[in-house]
């Protein structure tokens, strides 16, 4: 009798201690979630893109939605009679100060042509384009915007900046898709432009320039990027 007493005596703590470690365990383990709510992994992620839209600047949201205008002309084939360069896709982080305006049209017109901008950035122009490369004088904007419409940056310099700068600038002139020409009366010491983008720069040194360069050259927005800058107007100096 006191046998079979100590031996229930001693199996009740075990059998309480078995019930809170199961209860234990199903409170700790790893269980599906229930019907309906998602994984706590898949909220994280959907938070992160949240946050990472959330510092996106004003301007970098609209490149994201930025395409060719309607009343822009895509269908010209490049002087040399070759396959157009494919043109690269707009960055998805633009470089401080950048900014962004609205499609127009990129027609061919002969004459005077006024436009809104210092330098321009887009619209209708000369029917030749400018050569890429470097040049010590002021070339005609209308042949600049026509370049821009192939693709190329175009960087203007103000006539007083310090030869030092100017020679650094004019190395960018080495590559495809580039002119670099003085402008007068410019807001800013160095102006970078493409087709429907600008930035106003402190000088030849501004890190935002070889950015700039290397995000929009050949750029998806313009109309007939990739029908590259020879056989057009100018001579640039080598």
């Amino acid at each position: 009798m006191y046998r079979n007493v100590s031996r229930n005596l001693l199996a009740a703590p075990i059998v309480a201690l078995l019930l809170t470690t199961t209860a234990c365990g199903a409170q700790s383990g790893q269980q599906e979630p229930p019907p309906g709510e998602p994984e706590k992994s898949a909220v994280k992620e959907e938070t992160t893109a949240m946050e990472r839209g959330a510092k996106k600047t004003g301007v970098e949201r609209k490149l994201a939605q930025a395409e060719i205008g309607k009343d822009e002309i895509t269908n010209m084939t490049p002087a040399d009679g070759k396959e157009p360069d494919d043109p690269q896709p707009l960055p998805e982080n633009a470089p401080e100060g950048l900014k962004l305006y609205p499609a127009a049209t990129n027609e061919t017109v002969d004459g005077r042509i006024d436009y809104r901008r210092t330098p321009p950035t887009n619209g209708d122009h000369a029917p030749l384009w400018q050569n890429c490369g470097y040049y010590s004088e002021p070339i005609d904007a209308r042949t600049a915007v026509h370049s821009m419409d192939h693709g190329v940056v175009w960087i203007s310099y103000n006539p007083n900046l310090p030869q030092s700068q100017i020679e650094e600038l004019r190395s960018y002139a080495e590559k495809d898709y580039t002119i670099v020409a003085p402008y007068p009366n410019l807001p800013a010491p160095v102006v970078a432009t493409a087709w429907r983008l600008q930035l106003e720069l402190d000088g030849a040194d501004d890190p935002r320039l070889r950015q700039f360069v290397d995000d929009f050259k050949n750029s998806e927005i313009a109309p007939l990027s990739g029908n590259r800058c020879v056989g057009g107007a100018g001579e640039p100096e080598s």
